[in-house]
């Protein structure tokens, strides 16, 4: 089964508690979700690139895929 994690800009995965996706289409619908936690402040605070306007935070995020 193909794997699929999504790392943060800071380089941890974006669900702490769910290591990994079986689909592309669920790590795109979880980084979704995950990005909707910072609409309120209007960007993501990364510690090594500052802060991000959500428009741009999936060119900083990045997706392994792991095939068996």
């Amino acid at each position: 089964m193909t794997k699929y994690i999504v790392y943060s800009p800071d380089n941890f995965t974006i669900d702490p508690n769910f290591s990994h996706y079986t689909s592309k289409k669920k790590a795109i619908n979880a980084f979704e979700q995950w990005k909707e936690r910072y609409t309120q402040q209007g960007y993501y605070s990364s510690a090594e690139y500052g802060r991000i306007p959500l428009d741009s935070l999936q060119s900083y995020c990045r997706v392994e895929i792991k095939k068996p």
